[in-house]
């Protein structure tokens, strides 16, 4: 399960994509400098339960770091889970 991702500077995705059809993607925005906003996140159905969501969070979360962003979580998804950790996240967090 490869996750790929697509960003043209102002909008991008972390996603898997398997025989030409999306089934897992997480999408975010930048908002100024040095802030996204993590807007969606979704899942087929037949991915459920591998913590398919978490993986695709991880990678917006290790890219935040890396270019030193903080992340408004909007969507509900990503805002539960980096706020159930609040402490492993504060650096990223806004």
């Amino acid at each position: 399960m490869e996750i790929q991702q697509q960003d043209d500077g102002h909008k991008g995705s972390f996603f898997i994509k398997s025989e030409g059809k999306k089934l897992a993607e997480m999408t975010y925005v930048y908002s100024g400098p040095g802030r996204l906003i993590i807007d969606h996140t979704e899942v087929d159905e037949s991915l459920r339960g591998q913590k398919v969501g978490n993986k695709l969070l991880d990678k917006v979360v290790e890219m935040a770091r890396a270019k030193d962003l903080k992340i408004l979580p909007l969507c509900p998804f990503a805002k539960a889970t980096l706020l159930k950790n609040k402490e492993a996240f504060a650096d990223v967090l806004v």
